[in-house]
Parts: C-alpha cells; sequence; structure tokens
C-alpha cells in the first residue's frame, strides 16, 4: 500500500475532479433515501437497503481529503448538500413505497418523504464534515494508510445514522419505523461499519495505491512508497 503523504493531485485537475465528486455524492444520497424506505431482516433484526449504498460517499470523501485536501472536500459537501436534498425529495415521492406514482404525486406535498430527505440532508452534512476532521487529523499524525478512513468511518458513520434517523422516523406517521427506528438505526449502523471497514477501507487503499501509480513521477524519491 502507499503511505500517507505519498502523492497530491495536480491543481488544473481540482474542478473535474470536485465536479465529479459532487454528481457522485448526490447520487448516493438519492439512492440512499430511496433504499432506506426498503426494510429487509437480517438475522432476525430490521435494517434497511440503503444501508449498504451509503459507505460509498465516506470512501469518496476520505480519498478527496488524501488526494485534494478537506479544504475542497467541504467544498463537495457544500455545492451537494442542498441539490442532493431536492432532488431527493423528488425521487422519493416519485418513488415511494417502491413504486413508479406518477407525475401527478408532485402536486402535493408528501411530509413523510420530505422529512426523510430533510434527515439525510442534516446527517450527510454532519456526518462528512466529522468524517473529515478525523480523517484529516489522523493522517496527519499516522503514517498507516488504513487508520484515517477507519477512524473517520467509526466515528463519521455513527453520528450520520444517529442525525437520520432519529430526525427521519422518531414519531413517524409510518407506524412500523416509528416502533423500530432505534433498532434499525443500530443494525444499519453496524452493517454499514462493517461493510466500510471490511470493504470499502481495503478498496481506498486499492484506489489510492492504483492513483500513486498513475500520477508518480519519474524523479520522485522511492521512499514515497511503503
Amino acid at each position: 500500500m502507499t503511505s500517507a503523504h505519498a502523492v497530491q493531485t495536480p491543481s488544473s485537475r481540482v474542478p473535474f475532479y470536485l465536479s465529479v465528486l459532487v454528481v457522485f455524492h448526490i447520487a448516493i444520497v438519492i439512492a440512499s433515501n430511496y433504499l432506506v424506505q426498503l426494510p429487509i431482516t437480517l438475522l432476525g433484526y430490521h435494517s434497511t437497503w440503503g444501508a449498504f449504498s451509503f459507505p460509498f460517499i465516506f470512501l469518496a470523501t476520505d480519498l478527496t481529503v488524501r488526494l485534494i485536501g478537506k479544504v475542497e472536500a467541504r467544498r463537495v459537501i457544500t455545492r451537494a448538500m442542498l441539490p442532493a436534498l431536492l432532488v431527493s425529495y423528488v425521487v422519493g415521492v416519485l418513488f415511494h413505497e417502491g413504486h413508479f406514482n406518477g407525475w401527478e404525486a408532485l402536486q402535493s406535498f408528501n411530509s413523510f418523504v420530505f422529512r426523510i430527505a430533510l434527515a439525510s440532508f442534516a446527517a450527510y452534512v454532519l456526518g462528512q464534515l466529522l468524517d473529515i476532521q478525523v480523517f484529516d487529523r489522523i493522517r496527519q499524525q499516522s503514517h498507516a494508510w488504513w487508520l484515517a478512513p477507519a477512524a473517520a468511518s467509526v466515528f463519521g458513520q455513527v453520528l450520520d445514522t444517529a442525525a437520520f434517523f432519529s430526525i427521519a422516523f422518531w414519531h413517524s406517521s409510518d407506524a412500523f419505523m416509528a416502533a423500530n427506528w432505534m433498532e434499525i438505526a443500530m443494525v444499519d449502523y453496524v452493517i454499514k461499519l462493517a461493510v466500510s471497514l471490511l470493504l470499502f477501507v481495503p478498496a481506498y487503499g486499492v484506489v489510492l495505491a492504483t492513483i500513486v501509480r498513475t500520477m508518480r513521477m519519474p524523479t520522485e524519491p522511492a521512499t514515497t512508497a511503503a
């Protein structure tokens, strides 16, 4: 794997990467807001399909901080959060309860879907900002490539999960989610954390190593590789 300080993205490519990341973040938030409406049962515990999609954002954010910097990573969050809120609401209304409801569904305000979109907005901003702070602090203090993304996932996702489920489903009009949101939140966090630590942290290392090999200059000192 690479060391914690091996490469930085050329400044000429930063605007392009930021645009790609904004689109990616919005897409994952929209997908997760839809999938969180679809409950599943794992080993007798209630969860949702959204637990498997949202960790993608943490992978993208950690790579952004590592390659471009935390200021630019925060810029991605700032640019993505409002479009994600609006488009998530529209998609959530059109496909509420897992099927297409027709364009006429947008003619009436859906408070349940809006609450999910608003909860996602708050959780996304809080979770990602904490993830950025934890990741950047640890990567500057440790050369272990896996420590920063692992720690950032632990702290960022617990805040994200707690904020989302409490805002979205506490005293919800959905009787099932209102009765089970705390259990679902705990299981959701465990799943997201397991997915992140077992799949996305290794994926972070692989992607970062690939980028480093691609961008490494011929004159770069050999000590930049672990």
